[in-house]
């Protein structure tokens, strides 16, 4: 039988995983299948155990079923410990599930070394205090930005998640309204606003000359936070199509015990 992976979501018909994994199988001469499966909040554990009793390898997840997902596991790798969230997750050969989070290597990967982005010294504006922040914020701190604020529209949240990763450096938690007056270097976008369409509760003026623009999200056209970092000036506004790309190629690693090569598939994405 193929092996068969799936990408678990709501809403998830806009995903490219698929494509991505499907031309990773092509590219390293793997033998497995891989879908989108839409599945609500309410019943992701009972779809979880449904796909791997009927012998499912692993499983990607997306918003919102990243947290669920770091409760359903028997094991956590170390940096999804840290982050609360898991977007991958493993069947042993015991049974047993294995959950990983690929996403903050992914981001830092896009970031620094297609993109060109320095992260070092730099002002990073995190917006959103959700299972898509957890799972960057560790290694974002580990990059040793100048500033880091966290700013979300429920400030404890963000100030949970300050105490949370306290050890790896600080993080300046905020409401949106308190940003005003403040410019940053790097805003990175991790709410579900894009999904949407609209736009998180941020003002004008936060990005600084020269600014970079980064949303977790990405759609067939520039997302609303792509669309406003232009409008301000970013001298780069992009959507999370390369994290997308990036994050999928560790977890295919960890599932089929080769990294695949990005750089044609990020080039047929964008």
């Amino acid at each position: 039988m193929t092996d068969r992976y799936a990408v678990f979501g709501f809403p998830i018909g806009h995903s490219l995983s698929p494509i991505i994994h499907r031309q990773f199988a092509d590219q390293t001469g793997q033998q497995l299948s891989y879908e989108a499966q839409e599945v609500k909040p309410d019943v992701f554990n009972e779809a979880l155990a449904d796909f791997f009793k009927a012998g499912g390898k692993g499983v990607n997840c997306t918003v919102p079923l990243k947290e669920l997902a770091y409760e359903a596991v028997d094991q956590l790798t170390q940096r999804a410990k840290f982050s609360g969230a898991v977007n991958t997750i493993k069947r042993l050969d015991d049974g047993s599930l294995l959950g990983d989070n690929t996403d903050g290597i992914g981001l830092l990967t896009d970031l620094c070394t297609n993109l060109g982005v320095v992260i070092d010294d730099q002002r990073v504006l995190v917006l959103g205090a959700g299972g898509a922040s957890r799972g960057i914020l560790g290694p974002l701190l580990e990059a040793k930005p100048r500033q880091l604020y966290l700013a979300n529209r429920t400030v404890s949240k963000a100030k949970a998640m300050e105490v949370l990763f306290s050890s790896l450096g600080r993080i300046q938690s905020s409401s949106y309204e308190d940003l005003a007056g403040k410019q940053f270097d790097l805003i990175i976008n991790a709410t579900s606003a894009s999904l949407s369409g609209s736009l998180p509760e941020i003002a004008n003026g936060l990005l600084s000359p020269n600014g970079v623009c980064y949303d977790l999200a990405y759609s067939e056209q520039p997302t609303a936070f792509v669309c406003w970092g232009l409008q301000e000036g970013a001298r780069l506004s992009v959507d999370g199509r390369g994290m997308l790309v990036e994050q999928a190629a560790h977890a295919f690693h960890l599932w089929r015990g080769v990294m695949p090569e990005t750089s044609a598939v990020l080039k047929e994405l964008k």
